[in-house]
């Protein structure tokens, strides 16, 4: 029976990063093990469409690894690559892989990948850029995208990271206690980034891409299985489910856009939303609050309403003004404009906004322009509305986000 491509893609991309990791614990050449993924992946594009194997993974890292082993061995005039063929790939766990022993096929190593990542000798900017490529599984166009730069830019910042990991002696191992602390704010940021692309797609055809979400919040649970008592990682993956757990309310039969205050809150997942709130409040417990605590328990007070009207905006406000403090977001302080104009009215809200405009980071940033239309639209001037939801609608690089913002102003426009 021939299996459906699409079926075969989502496989494909779900286990490259972790098959990525596999191979780089056994041959820390990041670029070299990456072209041995690619390789191994368009062959199971091919081969799969007839089948697909018992076990997908342990097929992928198989013939990547016949890959690595036969550019290995292409090079072996040359000194260096005679030394890396001694000291990177050991026979013996060349044989123990090809022989298929469960134990190597079933390894997980997308966290070792991630904290290689987010090695000390990269930027924070490069780690963030790497990790959303190696592990979650995003094109460099998609990164660049999220990065609001142009994709040839990112692809030689890539480069330069891997080439950076490489010169500083990267090991394929978890770092040390020290390490490992310095590189976890880095990490956590990573995992944030990757659900974020997932739940709400920076530009392109689709609203979302479940599998990084996914993929985003399977990392965070590792890690936090790893530090049960780490008050930020508890409380990013209770944001993450508190997030998640409205994705199937977020698009409607035609796969267009509802937002939150119209959305069908009996679709929304009231087990993750269970588990969100009892991880935030065990995070908020712990005493020391972070950002990621504080979106967590925003997100709580929204999926605990029963309804819109019955949303508590007064708290709402207040936690994004602590929130603020702690992190110099632009993004927060729109969310604050927002939650402000909940509880003051409109008018109110759009003053906040005019201070905002001066910010650099959020010059032409859609969603400016959509909370000041929806501002306006609630503030009864309809024609400013419709001039704003079409600037934004030009200013975002989501083609649902598009359809969105141009089918609300065609709403305004129609009214008499």
């Amino acid at each position: 029976m021939t299996v459906e491509p699409d079926r075969i893609q989502h496989l494909l991309r779900e286990l490259a990063p972790q098959v990525l990791g596999s191979l780089v614990r056994r041959f820390p050449d990041f670029a070299a093990s990456e072209d041995a993924i690619q390789e191994a992946l368009l062959a199971a594009a091919m081969q799969w469409q007839q089948g697909i194997p018992e076990n997908p993974r342990g097929w992928l890292i198989q013939v990547a690894v016949r890959r690595m082993t036969d550019r290995i061995r292409a090079d072996a005039a040359r000194r260096h690559r005679e030394e890396l063929v001694v000291s990177l790939a050991p026979p013996d766990e060349q044989l123990a892989l090809a022989a298929g022993l469960e134990s190597e096929m079933s390894r997980d190593d997308s966290l070792d990948l991630l904290f290689l990542c987010c090695h000390p000798a990269l930027s924070p900017s490069s780690a963030v850029a790497l990790t959303l490529r190696a592990v979650g599984g995003l094109t460099t166009a998609e990164i660049a995208r999220a990065y609001l730069v142009p994709e040839a830019t990112m692809a030689q910042r890539i480069s330069r990271a891997k080439q950076t990991v490489r010169d500083a002696g990267a090991t394929f191992t978890m770092p040390a206690a020290d390490e490992f602390r310095a590189r976890l704010g880095t990490v956590i940021q990573v995992l944030y980034l990757i659900f974020n692309e997932g739940y709400a797609v920076s530009g392109g055809p689709e609203l979302t891409r479940t599998d990084l979400s996914s993929e985003a919040m399977r990392l965070t649970r590792m890690l936090h299985r790893l530090l049960p008592e780490e008050a930020e990682v508890e409380g990013l993956l209770a944001l993450m489910l508190l997030t998640d757990a409205r994705r199937a309310a977020r698009t409607g039969e035609a796969g267009e856009l509802i937002p939150l205050d119209q959305q069908d809150r009996s679709r929304w997942n009231r087990e993750e939303i269970a588990e969100g709130v009892t991880l935030v409040t065990s995070a908020l417990a712990r005493g020391a609050v972070g950002p990621f605590q504080l979106q967590a328990a925003i997100a709580a007070v929204h999926d605990e309403a029963p309804d819109v009207t019955k949303t508590d905006w007064p708290q709402i406000l207040e936690l994004y003004g602590l929130l603020l403090r702690i992190e110099d977001n632009p993004m927060v302080a729109l969310n604050r404009a927002v939650a402000f104009a909940m509880v003051h009215g409109p008018v109110a809200g759009l003053a906040r906004l005019e201070a905002l405009e001066a910010d650099p980071r959020l010059l032409r940033h859609h969603r400016l322009d959509a909370v000041r239309a929806h501002l306006l639209e609630r503030a009864g001037d309809r024609e400013g509305a419709i001039k704003h939801y079409r600037l934004a609608a030009d200013r975002t690089a989501s083609i649902a986000e598009r359809v969105y913002l141009l089918t609300q102003a065609a709403r305004l426009s129609e009214i008499d």
